[in-house]
C-alpha cells in the first residue's frame, strides 16, 4: 500500500532537513574547533594556524612596556638640553645637532634592519638591542666634552635602530589579526615613555647632575629581561608559522600607486614629525623665555604635553581598525591645524591646555600611517617599520637641528607661528585610496 501524503511529506523533509544541517555542520565545524579550542586550551589551539589568530595580550604589555623604557632612556638627552647647554655653552643649533645624531644614526640603520629580519627574523636582537642603549646611557653620565656627547646619543641611537623593527614585527605578530590596537599599544608605550623622560630629568638630573644619568642603567636591564621574555616567545610562534599552511595576500593597489601613495605617507610624517620636533626640543626654551618659568616646571609641562602625545597615539589604532586608517590620518593632521595656530598667541595656561590638544590630535596619526602602509605592501612589515619609525627620527633630527638654526636667526615665536602652518599638508590625504573601504 502506497504511503499516505502526509509520510511523503514528512519523510521529503526529514531529508531535506538532514541535508540543510550537514551543509551547516560543514561550514561551522572549522571554526567552532578553533574557537572551542582556544578558549579550553586544548591541543588545537596551539597549533600554528591557531595560534596566529589569538591576540597575546602578555607579549603586546610587555613590548609596550619595554619600549616604554626604551623611550624614556632616550628622551633623557633632550630633557637634558638646558643642563647641557649652559655646561657646554652650546648654541640652540649646536643643541639640534645632539638631536639630529641620535636621530641620523637611528634612522639610518633601522630601514636596512627592517628589510634584513623580514627576510630573517632575529628575536634575540632585541635584548642586545637593549645592551646598546645601556652603554651609551653609561657614556652620557660621564661625557665630558661636545665630541663625547655626541658619540653617546650615536650609541643609544643604534640600540633604537635595532630595537624598532623587530620589537614592531614581534608586536604584529602577537595581535592575532588587531594590527591597529597591537601597533598603537606598541606605540603608546614609547610615547608614554618619552613623556616621562622630562619628568624624570626634572626629579633626578636637574637637581643631582648629569652623573645621576647613570642610575636610569637600571631601566636597560629591566628592558633586557622583558625583551629576552618577548625573544623566547617570538622565537616559538616564529618556529610554529613555518610548519603552518602557506598563505599569501595581494597587495590592494597597483605598484605605481604603492609607489605613489608611499611618498604622500612620507609627506605626511615630514608635516607631523617636524612639528612634534619644534616643541620636543625647543618647548621648554620657550617656556622658559616667554613665561619666565623654572627649568623644573618646563619640563613637567613638557611631560603634560608628551602624555597627551602618548594618550593620542593609543586612541588612533583602535579607532583605525574600527573606521579605517585614511579616517584617523584626515582626523589626526588636519583636525590638529587650528591649534598649531593658536599656540603661539597664548598666555602660559592657554599655551598647556593647547599643546595637550596638539599632543592629543597630532599623535594619533602615526600607528594609523605605520599600518596602512603595511597593509598596503603586504609582506614588509619590518621594512615598512623600520622606514617609518627611521623617517620620523631622521626627520625629527633634520628639524630640530633645522629650526634649532632659524632659531638662532630669528626667535623661537617666530618658530612656532611658523611651524603652524605645517599641518595643513594633510590636504594630501585626499589623494589616499581607501584600503578600508576596499578590503570590507
Amino acid at each position: 500500500m502506497a504511503p499516505c501524503i502526509p509520510c511523503r511529506r514528512a519523510r521529503r523533509g526529514g531529508r531535506r532537513s538532514a541535508a540543510q544541517d550537514l551543509n551547516a555542520i560543514k561550514r561551522v565545524e572549522p571554526v567552532t574547533i578553533a574557537e572551542n579550542a582556544a578558549s579550553l586550551g586544548v591541543a588545537d589551539a596551539a597549533s600554528p594556524a591557531a595560534a596566529t589568530r589569538i591576540t597575546a595580550y602578555g607579549i603586546l604589555f610587555a613590548a609596550s612596556a619595554s619600549h616604554m623604557l626604551n623611550d624614556m632612556m632616550q628622551s633623557l638627552a633632550p630633557a637634558l638640553y638646558p643642563v647641557f647647554r649652559d655646561q657646554f655653552s652650546l648654541t640652540f643649533f649646536e643643541t639640534g645637532v645632539i638631536t639630529l645624531t641620535f636621530q641620523i644614526v637611528a634612522s639610518l640603520l633601522q630601514p636596512l634592519i627592517g628589510l634584513v629580519i623580514d627576510r630573517r627574523p632575529a628575536p634575540y636582537a632585541l635584548p642586545a638591542a637593549m645592551v646598546f642603549t645601556l652603554v651609551g646611557l653609561a657614556a652620557l653620565a660621564y661625557a665630558t666634552s661636545y665630541p663625547a656627547l655626541l658619540a653617546s646619543v650615536a650609541l643609544i641611537g643604534v640600540g633604537s635602530a635595532v630595537f624598532h623593527p623587530e620589537a614592531s614585527r614581534a608586536s604584529r605578530a602577537a595581535s592575532g589579526g588587531r594590527y591597529g590596537l597591537a601597533q598603537s599599544l606598541f606605540q603608546t608605550g614609547g610615547n608614554f615613555g618619552q613623556s616621562l623622560g622630562p619628568l624624570m630629568a626634572a626629579a633626578i638630573v636637574v637637581p643631582f647632575g648629569q652623573h645621576s644619568v647613570l642610575a636610569f642603567t637600571v631601566l636597560a636591564l629591566i628592558a633586557i629581561v622583558l625583551l629576552t621574555y618577548i625573544a623566547r616567545w617570538y622565537a616559538a610562534h616564529s618556529a610554529a608559522r613555518k610548519n603552518a599552511p602557506a598563505t599569501t595576500r595581494s597587495a590592494p593597489v597597483s605598484r605605481a600607486v604603492a609607489a605613489r601613495t608611499m611618498a604622500i605617507l612620507v609627506v605626511l610624517v615630514f608635516s607631523k614629525v617636524f612639528y612634534l620636533a619644534s616643541l620636543q626640543s625647543y618647548y621648554t626654551f620657550y617656556l622658559i623665555q616667554t613665561f619666565d618659568v623654572s627649568v623644573q616646571s618646563s619640563q613637567v609641562l613638557l611631560f603634560v604635553f608628551l602624555a597627551a602625545v602618548a594618550a593620542g597615539t593609543y586612541a588612533g589604532g583602535p579607532i583605525g581598525d574600527r573606521y579605517g586608517r585614511k579616517f584617523v590620518i584626515w582626523l589626526s593632521i588636519l583636525g590638529v591645524l587650528p591649534f598649531t595656530l593658536l599656540l603661539p598667541h597664548l598666555g602660559l595656561i592657554g599655551t598647556a591646555i593647547d599643546s595637550v590638544f596638539i599632543g592629543l590630535i597630532l599623535s594619533s596619526a602615526f600607528s594609523a600611517i605605520v599600518v596602512y602602509a603595511q597593509e598596503l605592501t603586504p609582506g614588509n612589515v619590518g621594512a615598512v617599520a623600520g622606514l617609518f619609525f627611521g623617517l620620523s627620527f631622521g626627520l625629527g633630527g633634520i628639524g630640530a637641528a633645522a629650526l634649532g638654526f632659524l632659531a638662532d636667526k630669528t626667535s623661537l615665536s617666530f618658530v612656532y607661528n611658523l611651524c603652524g602652518y605645517l599641518p595643513a599638508i594633510g590636504l594630501l590625504t585626499y589623494f589616499l585610496p581607501d584600503l578600508h573601504a576596499r578590503r570590507n
